[in-house]
């Protein structure tokens, strides 16, 4: 059974990478229009709609805090960075979720920046403002193209903090150079410690992805969320956006969940939260985090779904920090 559900998984990825049109070279020329709009006194609307970029920034405008938009040249193109918080505080880096942009932290990042400096980096093969120049065919490349940044950042260690794909990012920067990360939590990492099972919502998100309409944004974000009107409605309109925008690299082709021999091997202290309402993961996620992680906390967040941070953000800043901080145990519910 459990091949069986690998082979319907990968076959149904291979369904949405071929059914997703236009590549990353379209991508690039797209934002790089935008880049160019945003040169003028305004942006303008395309076809009565907001642009990406437009929607990017005033989503970006939710965070209200100082901050800085940095970008950084690499082998893979310009990778755009946002920094906040104290400049003596310990660095956290986070990574976002699948075509959320780092925007996505809005409701987190106050909290966050009181005592870390903040690293949200834009992943570059999806929406937002960092711009892949060239092919990108592998997780190795992906891999490599993170440390590009943290190297021109002198970031010589660092906390990690990664949401759905951005929590699958995680994992794999960490086993790239384990002794570089100081801490990492986990915020239902995608395809991390088990195959997505193909539900129905699953598969709406899907068929969403591929062919993108306004009028199924509701429902498709009620099976992400456990309240959609807890959402902001910026976010929810660069969200609609970018899934409209987003092309698909074959790279997602490699998203395969974990082997045991390399989540024992990361040593660091590692923290797994999901909601209880997730689509992602589940208790089984979990259960596989506690075998194999060797110093690992874990915690099921009640009444949120796969966008736990955003669901219940005074709860998950709160566990995150404590576990950053290292100043008591997460409990297992919360």
């Amino acid at each position: 059974m459990k091949s069986l559900q690998k082979q319907i998984t990968l076959f149904i990825l291979i369904v949405f990478i071929c059914s997703c049109g236009n590549d990353a070279k379209q991508k690039v020329e797209a934002i790089r229009a935008d880049s160019i709009a945003k040169t003028n006194d305004s942006i303008p609307i395309k076809n009565g709609n907001l642009t990406y970029l437009e929607a990017y920034n005033k989503a970006l405008m939710l965070w209200q805090l100082p901050l800085e938009e940095k970008e950084i040249k690499t082998s893979f193109g310009n990778a755009h960075v946002i920094i906040c918080g104290p400049e003596n505080g310990e660095a956290m880096i986070l990574l976002h979720g699948m075509n959320a942009s780092s925007t996505m932290w809005y409701p987190n990042v106050k909290s966050l920046s009181k005592q870390y400096r903040i690293y949200a980096i834009d992943f570059l093969l999806e929406p937002g403002k960092s711009m892949c120049d060239g092919e990108m065919n592998n997780t190795d490349q992906i891999v490599n193209w993170y440390y590009e940044i943290f190297d021109q950042l002198h970031l010589k260690k660092f906390n990690l903090l990664g949401a759905s794909r951005g929590g699958w990012l995680a994992l794999n920067i960490a086993l790239r150079s384990p002794d570089r990360i100081d801490k990492m939590a986990l915020l239902s990492p995608a395809q991390a410690f088990k195959w997505i099972k193909m539900t129905s919502d699953v598969l709406s998100n899907l068929s969403y992805s591929m062919f993108p309409k306004r009028k199924r944004l509701r429902d498709i974000l009620s099976t992400m969320t456990s309240d959609v009107d807890n959402l902001d409605q910026t976010f929810i309109d660069q969200y609609y956006v970018a899934t409209k925008e987003a092309t698909t690299s074959k790279c997602i082709l490699q998203m395969t969940p974990f082997s045991d021999d390399q989540l024992r091997s990361l040593t660091m202290p590692v923290l797994v939260l999901i909601g209880d309402q997730d689509i992602i993961n589940s208790e089984k996620s979990l259960e596989r985090a506690k075998k194999l992680f060797p110093n690992v906390e874990t915690g099921e967040i009640r009444n949120a779904g796969h966008f736990l941070s955003i669901d219940q953000p005074v709860i998950v800043d709160k566990i995150v920090l404590d576990f950053f901080n290292n100043s008591k145990k997460v409990s297992a519910k919360k």
